[in-house]
């Protein structure tokens, strides 16, 4: 796993006022989770400003962004750090970029696709899985809970799914 890896906390989802602020859509938990970082998008843009919207997002201002006009070209914009910066884990944490793109293997060893979504729909963290493509298409995607019983081990190369979850 590369240590300097762009990890995306949020985007830019639009404007806010007319002096430049600009709405976030969070990925991180919480506005605090931004407020250790004062520079995105290999320094790019600094925050100058930050508060919690009252509705799961925020309301930035970077001090590149002037008014309106400058932070309505921004929408859609994610803001990252390198994997590096990001706070050490504790035992069973994982940060959603480290999942994507791991390979996902069953209990008994066969190769069951790759991971490459996170999805948390209220309920918790769910791992989409897609496998390998077949004669040209695609493979078909599944859908994994990320819990011990789902996914009893993982590290930095593999997830492993137990027999049940890996949908046929």
């Amino acid at each position: 796993m590369s240590t300097d890896r762009p990890v995306t906390l949020a985007t830019i989802t639009g404007a806010h006022g007319l002096g430049g602020e600009v709405r976030l859509k969070l990925f991180s938990e919480g506005v605090e989770s931004l407020q250790r970082f004062r520079a995105f998008n290999d320094s790019a843009l600094t925050l100058s400003k930050l508060k919690d919207d009252g509705k799961g997002g925020a309301i930035a201002r970077f001090a590149e962004v002037p008014d309106r006009t400058a932070a309505e070209k921004l929408r859609g914009t994610a803001l990252t750090v390198p994997r590096s910066a990001l706070p050490p884990l504790g035992e069973g944490e994982y940060y959603h970029a480290d999942l994507i793109g791991l390979p996902a293997l069953s209990t008994e060893g066969e190769a069951l696709g790759t991971c490459i979504a996170v999805e948390n729909f209220g309920a918790g963290d769910v791992i989409e899985i897609e496998r390998p493509p077949v004669d040209g298409k695609p493979g078909k995607k599944f859908m994994v809970p990320m819990r011990i019983e789902a996914v009893p081990e993982w590290d930095a190369t593999r997830l492993v799914i137990s027999a049940g979850f890996a949908a046929d």
